[in-house]
């Protein structure tokens, strides 16, 4: 199922399969989202959720037993239940099951909200633990942006602005984490080339990432990203793939190449006793 969210200046739809936005067009017609192509890169923006990134080895321990789980965790593959909406706003739930519990064996609601106000769409998360037990997860987003915007420009037209000039880098290893390396951006500004994603994504980590902005450097168009307090935040696009890039807020990250197995002293991992709940939100402003 989709449901549709409309303001004065953009037009969004978001699937219920995965919770999934789908679709940003401005009143003209332009996308900004990516299309999901099969062959290249068949999501738009999934959830990631228990897990954000790559568990060593795809498997963990919780109290001496081991479960397998994929990349990313399983949230974007799964249909939520469309919980109410209007014109401007929506909420999807997902609650554990006997599949979850297979490969992650906690109980967990899961509220996903998406508010619609002019050019701004606001993404909020809500996780509430329904169990005596502490839930233990992790949890982020994964937005990918057509890149260009427009037939007439190229994927080099575009740049990333932050905040600041200096950053750390987490270089990765296989999906792992793996060392770091120092940034210093030309006026706070990383171009966008075909070769910037060769090593894998760029990932960084202690809440460096508060605001970033993609911008054409031929037109006016830009999307910007207001993360604050997001403790990671990732930025990807598949190798020798110009055609779109992946803005995304984290909290919770990939394991080390030299991290163990259990489950409770994983890096980025939320711990949540019986009836307390994580909210957190980050928006996206289209121009």
């Amino acid at each position: 199922m989709q449901h549709q969210l409309e303001s004065e200046k953009l037009n969004v739809i978001i699937n219920s399969l995965g919770a999934e936005l789908c679709s940003v067009k401005d009143k003209n017609g332009l996308e900004f989202l990516w299309n999901a192509q099969a062959d290249v890169w068949p999501r738009h923006a999934p959830v990631l959720f228990p897990i954000v990134g790559k568990l060593k080895n795809n498997h963990y321990l919780l109290n001496g037993d081991e479960y397998f789980l994929s990349q990313h965790g399983f949230a974007r593959d799964l249909e939520f239940e469309f919980k109410s909406g209007n014109i401007s706003n929506c909420t999807f739930e997902l609650t554990a099951n006997e599949a979850t519990k297979k490969v992650y064996p906690f109980d967990f609601i899961l509220q996903i909200r998406y508010s619609l106000h002019a050019n701004t769409l606001e993404c909020s998360y809500l996780v509430k633990n329904p169990s005596e037990n502490t839930l233990l997860f992790s949890i982020g987003a994964h937005p990918g942006f057509k890149v260009p915007f427009t037939d007439d420009e190229t994927f080099e037209d575009y740049y990333l602005e932050f905040e600041k000039s200096d950053l750390t880098q987490t270089s990765l290893l296989n999906g792992l984490r793996e060392g770091k390396r120092q940034l210093s951006l030309p006026s706070n500004k990383i171009a966008l080339s075909k070769t910037l994603f060769d090593n894998d994504a760029l990932v960084f980590e202690n809440n460096q990432i508060n605001h970033i902005v993609l911008r054409s450097s031929k037109s006016r168009h830009s999307v910007a990203m207001h993360c604050k307090d997001w403790p990671y935040f990732g930025i990807w696009s598949k190798k020798d793939v110009s055609r779109f890039i992946c803005l995304e807020p984290w909290y919770g990250i990939a394991d080390n190449t030299d991290q163990g197995s259990d489950f409770s002293a994983k890096a980025g991992i939320i711990k949540l006793v019986h009836k307390q709940e994580f909210k957190c939100s980050f928006s996206i402003v289209v121009n």
